[in-house]
């Protein structure tokens, strides 16, 4: 067929109708839009997840009407302008990093060489000691807290720092030697013997070898642990004595007011251990690379 200047048309023909394959655009479209809706999804879930942490950040900068931060009143800095002013609060919050410091410490060491040991080696007795460890992460907290409570009042023991200090270390090194656990799980231990063959002792071979490789699963877990011994309730109200942890004198004094300097505290917290985490995830990312 010709047009009237006499040269016939062009002949298109589609790809697909060519090779029987059916036009994709549709699909793509399809895949496109499924791919945002559920964009969409996940930071609805996310920001309903992380709600209550970014309304205890927002009232920070709340000047409240009354003796509890619970309702926007007007914007101020004076907050974080006097982080401490409530004494009490204060005093509170640091007996908790004292005692999250030095029980993560011992927990640390402790739940680290039982890991190691774990991992590498076969003894009699290594499946009753795994089942020991988890047995404090499945047991309920108000059960492990009544049954610490009836052993020190069985013993004699004054309830205070010292038993919460136990409480602590007790659950403490199950977390860490579970994730330790994890992290040594794919190590490879040929590299301990390459270094000895070349001449390292056994000191040198695991401060220059070893401990570095699972630094970053021993981060983890101290990370893991400071934020539980410094959040627990429940065990500490049970072995806490005349000792008031930051938890304990947040839910005390909240029967009579709830100042936002508890606002700020936490804030400082949760700011302290997202920039550890990033620092942890860094120089695991790093390493990575260089093994690489």
């Amino acid at each position: 067929m010709t047009m009237s200047g006499g040269v016939a048309p062009p002949l298109v023909v589609e790809t697909a109708e060519l090779d029987g394959t059916p036009n994709r655009g549709p699909v793509k479209v399809r895949k496109r839009w499924g791919r945002r809706l559920l964009t969409a999804f996940a930071v609805l879930l996310y920001l309903w997840l992380f709600a209550p942490l970014i309304n205890i950040v927002i009232f920070t900068f709340n000047k409240p009407a009354g003796r509890r931060n619970l309702s926007w009143n007007e914007f101020t800095l004076d907050n974080w302008a006097q982080p401490f002013k409530d004494t009490d609060l204060t005093s509170a919050f640091l007996r908790s990093l004292l005692v999250a410091a030095i029980a993560v410490t011992v927990a640390l060491i402790l739940g680290s060489l039982m890991a190691i040991a774990l991992a590498r080696y076969r003894f009699t007795g290594s499946k009753v000691t795994e089942v020991f460890l988890v047995l404090p992460l499945t047991t309920p907290e108000i059960v492990l807290g009544a049954s610490l409570y009836q052993l020190f009042l069985s013993r004699n023991v004054t309830l205070g720092f010292s038993t919460i200090l136990i409480a602590h270390i007790m659950f403490c090194v199950s977390f860490v030697a579970l994730t330790v656990k994890a992290r040594v799980r794919g190590f490879d231990w040929t590299l301990e013997d390459a270094s000895m063959d070349l001449g390292c002792s056994p000191w040198r071979t695991f401060r220059k070898v070893t401990f570095p490789l699972i630094l970053p699963g021993i981060m983890a877990a101290a990370l893991l642990s400071f934020a539980l011994s410094l959040d627990d309730y429940i065990i500490t109200d049970f072995t806490k004595g005349e000792y008031v942890t930051f938890p304990i004198q947040v839910n005390n004094q909240f029967r009579i007011s709830f100042p936002p300097q508890v606002n700020v505290l936490a804030t400082i917290i949760l700011v302290v251990s997202v920039l550890l985490l990033v620092v942890t995830s860094v120089r695991e990312e790093r390493s990575s690379v260089v093994g690489r």
